[in-house]
């Protein structure tokens, strides 16, 4: 591993500008939550949850890194203004690369680039060292060799592989995390919480997710809590392993009563996707929970670069056959990333006679479809006379497709309520010209992240069907004749690729679609002095627990 070495830094004209330059990326955003209205069992737990998503942030520095720990203690001891802007932009980023620049290194001393499999392998493996050994396991063994909750390392004395389970590799956070996690159990007076968070505390220190999974699926309570080992994003090499992360939330019951219509209607949408009738679904997991909430805290891999605007959990196939998946709607990050980031860029990017038709609206609620699309479609496919999942298959490939698949699905799913009825607000133009100036938003990610690939792919096959117009100015609109028949053939075509488990179909459509075709790269060129994204600050969580970093 290689190591950073940095001293007190001379003060730089050009780096802190640099550096200030590149935050400057992230809108800071004034994350207030009203939590008045909680009872006092409630509130001293929220102050015990605050704490342990503050652990599960030193977990997942790392999990992304062996040497973050360090760094972060250099730099925490640099009070030179060059050291204070390379501490500020190491936060947002949670490492020493930059999420929004495919990942390059922005401080002397660190590897180029972040690792493709992050600190969950051996920086000298081969992708195909890995594959040659797993298929050397018994079944037991490779399942925890390619499951989310081991980490692989060298032995010692032999050089080869071995895995070693998280709760061992992160025991001393998991302890700190889990005795944390029982205190507020213990001051709840919720039953649904408290069972989730002791059986949460008991995954911690066994590497037994499932339970706890199905407790979080069934939780019901004002404090809405998500914590553990979750996206994969970070495994860049198969898309296996989970990084730790947090969301600390208050439920909007207003909001989340509202949405509750859309899981009624998961099977009708599922029995009319467009896809031969054999991939489909025929019997839906009944339970599909749709929470509306407002974020308190987010930390761990929740809480870097590009900041979640909403879930969809857990990862466990076992659990979504069973349960369904729950969607998690994170409103007041979603009200902050549209007035600092989506306002502006259609300012810009939509033509005059569209900008009228940008829609808050339309934005949420195509983020609950997005959702909600994660958990229809095909999970458990048929490939080479297996029995399979579209991740196992896809491997790395796997994450851009299955967001763009999202992304064309909810489309799909929200013209297919309204044209049957069932959601007579539905404003079809509003939503495909919100579509099109989010596009923007997500594209400006990078196409090295699985959200930007994801939606390059589907800007570029809409821009090629003519659903999306590129005017002489550099502006863009909808083509409304042509939208509606576009994202489903591209929903056709994404969800082809994951129920046949086609890895050389997701190679080809990817190598052709993900990529910034002159009109993109125009576009990004006007956009470049607009945020990217917002940087949260968590005022209230503050307020509730003011962590002394050690």
């Amino acid at each position: 591993m290689v190591m950073a070495s940095l001293t007190a830094a001379p003060p730089d004209s050009t780096e802190i500008a640099r550096l200030r330059s590149m935050s400057a990326r992230f809108a800071p955003s004034e994350i207030r939550v009203d939590t008045s209205a909680l009872e006092s069992g409630d509130r001293a737990a929220l102050a015990k949850l605050i704490e342990a998503a503050h652990v599960i942030d030193d977990i997942f520095l790392v999990q992304l890194w062996g040497g973050n720990r360090d760094l972060l203690k250099r730099l925490r001891g640099d009070s030179s203004e060059t050291g204070k802007a390379r501490l500020k932009y190491f936060r947002l980023n949670k490492g020493p690369w930059s999420d929004l620049d495919e990942h390059a290194a922005f401080l002397p001393g660190v590897p180029a680039r972040k690792l493709p499999g992050a600190n969950f392998y051996p920086e000298d493996m081969t992708r195909e060292e890995f594959e040659t050994w797993a298929k050397t396991l018994p079944k037991a063994e490779r399942d925890k060799a390619e499951g989310f909750f081991h980490v692989i390392r060298r032995d010692p004395k032999t050089r080869g592989l071995k895995t070693i389970p998280y709760s061992r590799e992160y025991s001393a956070g998991l302890r700190r995390a889990a005795k944390l996690l029982r205190e507020a159990a213990a001051f709840t007076r919720n039953a649904s919480l408290r069972k989730f968070l002791t059986l949460r505390a008991d995954a911690f220190l066994n590497d037994d997710y499932y339970a706890s999974d199905v407790a979080w699926m069934d939780l019901d309570a004002p404090l809405d809590i998500t914590i553990g080992p979750y996206e994969t994003y970070n495994d860049e090499i198969f898309g296996y392993k989970a990084g730790f992360e947090a969301y600390v939330n208050l439920r909007d019951e207003k909001e989340s009563e509202k949405l509750r219509f859309f899981a009624d209607h998961l099977q009708e949408v599922e029995d009319n996707l467009p896809i031969d009738a054999k991939y489909r679904n025929p019997k839906l997991a009944a339970s599909a929970p749709i929470r509306v909430v407002n974020e308190i805290l987010a930390s761990g891999d929740g809480d870097h670069g590009v900041r979640t605007a909403a879930y969809n959990l857990p990862n466990d196939e076992r659990v979504i056959r069973e349960k369904g998946a729950k969607r998690v709607m994170l409103k007041n990050v979603q009200e902050a990333k549209f007035r600092s980031t989506l306002v502006p860029i259609a300012g810009r990017m939509l033509a005059a006679n569209a900008r009228e038709l940008l829609s808050f609206d339309a934005f949420f609620t195509h983020i609950l479809a997005h959702e909600l699309s994660h958990g229809i479609g095909p999970h458990q496919i048929q490939s080479g006379g297996r029995t399979t999942t579209p991740r196992q298959e896809l491997k790395e490939l796997y994450s851009a497709i299955e967001e763009a698949k999202a992304d064309a699905t909810g489309l799909f799913m929200l013209q297919l309520l309204a044209d049957r009825g069932h959601l007579p607000q539905f404003r079809e133009k509003a939503a495909y010209t919100t579509f099109v100036a989010s596009a923007f938003r997500t594209l400006r990610f990078g196409l090295h992240e699985a959200h930007g690939r994801g939606m390059a792919v589907q800007f570029n096959y809409l821009l090629d069907k003519g659903a999306i117009v590129a005017a002489a100015d550099g502006t863009f609109s909808a083509d409304f004749a042509k939208f509606k028949p576009a994202v489903r053939d591209l929903t056709r075509d994404l969800l082809t690729i994951e129920a046949t488990g086609d890895y050389a179909a997701a190679k080809s459509m990817l190598d052709r679609l993900a990529v910034v075709r002159p009109e993109l790269a125009a576009a990004f060129e006007k956009l470049k002095d607009l945020p990217t994204d917002i940087e949260p600050l968590f005022l209230t969580a503050d307020e509730i627990y003011r962590r002394t970093d050690p």
